[in-house]
């Protein structure tokens, strides 16, 4: 479970101030998958990384009860001048899961063959997304949070693989999608809500929480 309680946050633009969250209570429960609508520029990346502990709210506290990724294609604990292999046995410490099986998991699904042992800041940017979902897909979550869709890249083999483990894990886990368009939701929700203003509007299905997302549109 993840539960937000009166939670606000904003940011200083430099010309005023923007409001992402405004007292914005809330609770995810497990096996409830979630998917949250918002215009660009409404604050879905802030929610998800709220929700994943890497931003903090403003006021308010957050409170969480599962196991929940880091949202999908975040690089944010991988080590630039480690190697890939140094850096899925790293994260397997810190999760504590096996570094063996971690590594061994993430050097087949990414395919970077001879790469896997370079330091990750010579990679391409399509290189460094298979890692880091490479990475996501070995550790095993309660609630995964994903920012516009699943990440592609232009491998398809890649992007076979991937998807068939990620709809693996799903079958068993809870979601929480952020994304500006509908249809990205559907994949994987039906209980929405629609951000709008700093307020959190819940509905139990995803077709109420489109009618208002198309008429504020």
């Amino acid at each position: 479970m993840i539960e937000f309680e009166g939670v606000s946050k904003s940011f200083w633009t430099g010309v005023r101030r923007k409001v992402i969250l405004d007292r914005a209570s809330f609770r995810v429960e497990l096996g409830n998958s979630l998917g949250i609508l918002a215009p660009n520029g409404a604050g879905k990346t802030t929610i998800i990384n709220m929700m994943a502990g890497l931003e903090q709210p403003d006021e308010g506290r957050i409170v969480r009860t599962s196991r929940i990724s880091f949202p999908l294609g975040f690089m944010g604990g991988v080590i630039s001048r480690l190697t890939a292999n140094e850096n899925a046995r790293y994260i397997a410490k810190l999760y504590g899961l096996d570094p063996d099986y971690v590594e061994a998991f993430s050097r087949w699904l990414c395919g970077l063959e001879e790469y896997f042992d370079r330091p990750v800041g010579l990679y391409s940017a399509g290189m460094r997304s298979r890692f880091s979902l490479s990475l996501l897909l070995a550790l095993e979550f309660d609630i995964y949070l994903i920012d516009e869709g699943m990440p592609a890249t232009n491998d398809v083999e890649f992007n076979r693989k991937a998807g068939n483990v990620l709809r693996d894990r799903l079958r068993g886990a809870t979601v929480i999608v952020v994304s500006h368009q509908p249809r990205t939701l559907e994949k994987f929700c039906r209980s929405a809500a629609v951000l709008r203003h700093g307020q959190l509007y819940m509905f139990d299905n995803l077709e109420e929480a489109k009618r208002l997302y198309a008429y504020e549109a």
